[in-house]
């Protein structure tokens, strides 16, 4: 299971990811110097998702700034106005 999902990671502001991209890279430090020191870590698996995560989050940020992906914004439901009847016209 992804640690952030895409639809997630495109909602986030910049500052948001950035933010989290910080976090997960120390986590990932902290994994990693932990196999290297000879330990055992709880889900080997984690390193993997971290790692996937982390390029995503990359990804996304890159498309944004490249123009690829467009920030969307709220649809503004208008006011419905009422059909126009058609006039008969009479001779």
């Amino acid at each position: 299971m992804p640690i952030l999902r895409l639809k997630n990671i495109s909602k986030m502001s910049s500052e948001e990811r950035d933010k989290n991209l910080s976090d997960l890279r120390v986590e990932l430090a902290r994994l990693k110097t932990m196999v290297r020191a000879g330990g055992a870590v709880e889900k080997p698996g984690r390193i993997r998702e971290l790692r996937k995560t982390i390029a995503r989050i990359l990804t996304i940020e890159n498309e944004y700034k490249l123009g690829i992906r467009v920030v969307k914004e709220k649809k503004v439901n208008k006011p419905k106005q009422p059909k126009k009847q058609k006039e008969t016209q009479t001779k």
